[in-house]
């Protein structure tokens, strides 16, 4: 006979997911042979070797409402016409609606140009080209092959939440007499915490982690040209390799004027992604909080306007002979066609009360982390950026005003016509209430 008080002593434990499952997947994407590099402008030749595999990554979870899968990739950015691509393959084939499937670039500097992204840096012999159009067809079958992978992995499994601390990370915009530079600001806002997701069998074994960092991974700088993950693949494989068996998953952050600190060498890389690594495996060792299902997804797109921008400017840049090939680039495509916007993804996925994930296209700045957390107290919120579609950097009201890489300069690589307009941050958060509304917050 069990007595009355075992009974309510079980019912106060917490549920691991009744029903919940889960499935984990990893698929090389190192290019074969030398590639040209995203993430630099600086380089002039294509890569030199591998320091690091590449890999895209996938986490599928059943946990009542709907299958959710989230990817990852060892890559500097997803266009929108990849991510769209993947979407609809992924629909067709498993059934995965639009507002469950995330799909999240690490934003290494030492991967390969992920055409169209960033395409337009320089002029490139046609073969180059044509070389970064393969590598985009089969980067988007690996994506594929991993949801497909996840999906058929798929077991009964306990998921559950903790946060830890990285404190390599700094603001990046440094306010200068001749205005705002890429260098360290210790006072600029930062977000040090490290969400951590672990996935193990109904046996306790861990089978898999999600974790995330708003960090750019740019340690290595531009004269590195050997293809590698930067400190996020140094810690998913210190992670894998601590866990056997385990498939361990980076996930980007508001990391647009977040840069490692120190860095540009390569020392500092195996000394960020350890350090990031051995966090992670701590919280993993400590006490978390279950994560149950249901599952909701919200999917929201909208528009952003970029201010308008004469003519004169794009015809003077096409016949200046000191212009970038970058400038010169961005000049006829804007000649050819006016561009007034862009599309702008958001999606939000709630676990039941303890978790919301909210993804924003694009390189995110820290204002969006802070404010969407101070707006959304109470159950934990993870913000992540770098989502679904990477068209340019994304500046809060604050960083467009006051110029600097993240507001101008970043426009002309992404083949953006200049600045957005006043209003953008409004614009973003107006998309973000929406999305968080429809599932429950």
């Amino acid at each position: 006979m069990i007595r009355p008080a075992l009974l309510l002593l079980a019912a106060a434990l917490p549920v691991w997911g009744a029903g919940l499952r889960a499935g984990v997947a990893r698929v090389d994407i190192t290019p074969e042979g030398p590639i040209w590099m995203s993430g630099y402008a600086s380089r002039n030749h294509p890569s030199e070797g591998v320091r690091q595999h590449l890999y895209t990554r996938a986490l599928a979870i059943d946990a009542g409402g709907g299958r959710v899968v989230i990817v990852t990739t060892d890559v500097v950015g997803i266009p929108a016409t990849l991510a769209d691509a993947v979407a609809a393959r992924a629909r067709q084939q498993f059934g995965i609606e639009r507002a469950r499937l995330v799909l999240n670039a690490s934003h290494t500097h030492t991967g390969p140009v992920v055409w169209p992204n960033l395409s337009m840096m320089w002029d490139l012999p046609e073969a180059e080209q044509q070389k970064l159009r393969d590598y985009a067809a089969h980067l988007q079958d690996a994506m594929v092959e991993a949801i497909g992978k996840a999906i058929a992995d798929l077991a009964p499994a306990r998921l559950s939440l903790g946060f830890g601390e990285a404190g390599f990370a700094v603001n990046r915009r440094q306010y200068t007499p001749r205005g705002v530079v890429i260098g360290v600001n210790p006072d600029g806002p930062v977000d040090h915490q490290v969400p951590v997701i672990k996935v193990a069998g109904t046996d306790g074994k861990v089978r898999g982690v999600l974790f995330a960092y708003a960090c750019h991974n740019t340690t290595l700088t531009g004269e590195f040209y050997e293809l590698s993950g930067d400190y996020a693949g140094v810690a998913e494989a210190q992670l894998e390799s601590d866990y056997p068996g385990s498939v361990a998953l980076f996930m980007q952050l508001c990391a647009g004027d977040q840069n490692p600190n120190p860095r540009s060498k390569p020392e500092l890389v195996d000394q960020h992604g350890r350090a990031l690594a051995a966090e992670v495996s701590r919280v993993m060792q400590g006490t978390m909080r279950p994560l149950r299902g249901p599952v909701r997804a919200a999917w929201v797109m909208t528009r952003l306007k970029f201010a308008p921008q004469p003519r004169s400017v794009y015809e003077a840049d096409l016949v200046n002979p000191k212009a970038s090939p970058a400038l010169r680039n961005r000049a006829r495509k804007m000649l050819a066609g006016p561009v007034t916007d862009v599309a702008y993804p958001v999606q939000a996925l709630r676990f039941a009360k303890d978790l919301t994930l909210l993804t924003l296209g694009g390189e995110v700045v820290m204002d969006y982390d802070l404010r969407a957390r101070r707006e959304y107290p109470g159950e934990p919120l993870i913000v992540a950026a770098y989502s679904n579609s990477v068209m340019c950097y994304i500046p809060s009201e604050r960083v467009l005003k006051e110029g600097g890489y993240e507001a101008v300069d970043n426009l002309i690589y992404y083949g953006q016509p200049g600045p957005f307009a006043p209003g953008v941050e409004t614009d973003v958060f107006t998309a973000i209430h929406r999305a968080m509304k429809e599932v429950g917050r």
